[in-house]
């Protein structure tokens, strides 16, 4: 139970160390997006990362040319979805979800708290955390598509301009 083998610990030393350096490769590869900012589908893909390295850490039956086939996978799948997703608008509400008005004008928009299955207090926090001690202060609180709450005061709203893809 508390000591099997030495060649389990040199195997686990050998394939993570491996596994990893390959994970480091393949995120670098794939570039900026893997890392960046994540949407749900960006989220799966990278705790399915961590998954697969898990499972050539652990695993006996996995090799290490099996964990980096499949981190490869990921990778060139990922980088699909990405290529698809920044050329059409259809694809992109599939992967990734629009960004939702919660707040606006001094009101809370309660319809869009539920389907978001937020509430008035957690809008409330993120205003305060903003700084603001006045909701008529504020002038949006918008749900980003990353599952962040962005705050835009009165004073920074501007012509708008910036929430002309954010559903009401």
């Amino acid at each position: 139970m508390w000591f099997d083998s030495w060649s389990d610990l040199i195997r686990i030393a050998l394939a993570g160390t491996a596994g990893y350096a390959t994970l480091i490769i393949v995120l670098r590869i794939s570039g900026k997006r893997t890392l960046s900012q994540l949407n749900i589908f960006d989220f799966v893909v990278t705790v399915a990362l961590g998954s697969i390295l898990a499972t050539v850490l652990s695993n006996t039956d996995v090799s290490w040319s099996e964990g980096a086939a499949a981190f490869a996978l990921l990778a060139v799948l990922q980088f699909i979805v990405a290529w698809a997703t920044s050329r059409w608008p259809r694809a992109r509400g599939v992967v990734t979800s629009t960004p939702v008005l919660l707040f606006s004008d001094g009101t809370v928009r309660h319809q869009a708290l539920r389907r978001a299955r937020l509430t008035e207090s957690e809008v409330h926090q993120v205003i305060r955390e903003s700084g603001a001690g006045d909701l008529a202060d504020i002038r949006s609180v918008v749900l980003e598509s990353n599952g962040k709450l962005s705050v835009i005061s009165a004073s920074k709203y501007g012509d708008g301009s910036a929430l002309k893809d954010v559903k009401n």
